[in-house]
């Protein structure tokens, strides 16, 4: 019974990281400026990759009853380094001075650095 639950979970964390990733993936595409993309890289597709490591991680534990380490491990390792690699690309986007899109109103970077030097 507890078995059937545990699988189900997973299948389910399978199926909505494998959309959340798809939307990633999409708004990749769509989206106009760099910012925007690597804010849709950033987020969406490091919520949809830990998705679906933590549903294995939960079929594992389900059907074969241990623990799978290297999935503990690939979940931390996307925790950090998703998030931070897109920052350090729209970092480096910005002082590069790569151009925004039209949509793009206020800089809110620019007054706040303005006081410190780079």
């Amino acid at each position: 019974m507890i078995e059937t639950i545990v699988i189900s979970i997973s299948l389910i964390l399978i199926i909505i990281g494998a959309i959340i990733s798809a939307v990633a993936a999409i708004g990749l595409l769509r989206l106009e400026d760099i910012y925007s993309r690597a804010h849709a890289a950033g987020k969406a597709a490091t919520l949809g990759a830990m998705s679906l490591l933590m549903g294995a991680f939960l079929y594992f534990i389900g059907t074969e009853g241990y623990t799978n380490m290297q999935l503990i491990i690939g979940i931390i390792f996307v925790l950090i380094t998703g998030p931070l690699s897109s920052h350090m690309i729209m970092k480096a986007a910005y002082n590069t001075n790569t151009p925004y899109s039209k949509n793009t109103k206020v800089d809110e970077i620019k007054e706040d650095l303005k006081d410190k030097k780079l």
